[in-house]
């Protein structure tokens, strides 16, 4: 297998190439890209996309190797994968276009808050997700984030009030109306009830989990809220995220995980720009 030892020159007559449009060209891709990663890292999606990277790798080292059988087979496998991927990655593209339509692709979702009122929404939380597991009384409370949950809330009953342990426990008193169903909470306010999550088609769950864990995955595979769960049998508090539940959260621990959804972060370069050119849009 001969080797070329002009592949120095190559690059660098190639980089002679580029113009101020290209580089422009690439600042754009590169933007596209990273806002893209930012929407799938916490989501299944990004083991699907490195699976996609370990086939393209083999394909260019089969290639390299001359190893033609396998060369056919991965670029067969990679054409499949390319006619698979919009299923793959729906709830992913949808999240997109829908950031896209809302204008809100380039910036953060505008339902953070503050430091101090955010501590007192987490508390407020806390505190009713603690004494509904005492009395295990089985509740659900979606956590929005920046994907707007319009076409969930639409499906309970409209409250719009500021977000309490009282109120948030007398919503979920039991043989109520409002106690079937999702809290849908965005910012410090909780803006519908008795909402209907779509349930999770992932036949590998324990059977442990009932329809009130079954359907928190299910809105966590189809969006970026985080769903908490009370067990009405046993008064476990659970998360879901990103399709997967986590389980047996006490008080800090519980806190420790939603308080991001609520505090804003200290901005990065680039989301700073993001964010500027956003608003000035």
């Amino acid at each position: 297998m001969p080797m070329d030892f002009d592949f120095p020159e190559k690059v660098r007559d190639l980089v002679l190439t580029i113009g101020p449009l290209d580089v422009f060209d690439i600042i754009i891709v590169a933007m596209i890209l990273y806002k893209f990663y930012q929407m799938i890292q916490d989501t299944r999606a990004i083991t699907l996309v490195k699976g996609l990277m370990v086939i393209a790798s083999l394909t260019i080292i089969c290639d390299w190797l001359n190893l033609h059988v396998m060369t056919w087979i991965l670029q067969r496998a990679s054409n499949w994968l390319l006619i698979a991927l919009p299923i793959l990655f729906q709830p992913e593209l949808r999240r997109a276009l829908e950031h896209l339509g809302q204008g809100k692709f380039f910036h953060q979702g505008a339902s953070l808050l503050d430091k101090k009122e955010a501590e007192n929404v987490v508390d407020e939380i806390v505190k009713t997700a603690k004494k509904l597991s005492q009395t295990k009384t089985g509740a659900l409370m979606v956590i929005e984030r920046e994907m707007k949950l319009n076409d969930i809330s639409v499906t309970g009953i409209h409250i719009d009030g500021i977000i309490s342990s009282e109120f948030l426990l007398n919503v979920f008193i039991v043989n109520t109306p409002l106690h079937d169903g999702a809290a849908i909470i965005r910012g410090n306010r909780l803006i519908s009830a008795a909402c209907v999550l779509p349930l999770t088609e992932n036949t590998g769950l324990s059977t442990e989990l009932g329809t009130r864990h079954r359907a928190a995955i299910g809105l966590s595979e189809q969006c970026d809220a985080l769903i908490v769960v009370v067990s009405e049998e046993t008064g476990t508090i659970s998360v879901a995220e990103g399709g997967h539940l986590m389980r047996h959260f006490d008080e800090k621990t519980l806190a420790a995980k939603i308080r991001p959804a609520f505090v804003k972060k200290e901005e990065r370069l680039l989301d700073k720009f993001f964010s500027k050119w956003g608003a000035e849009k």
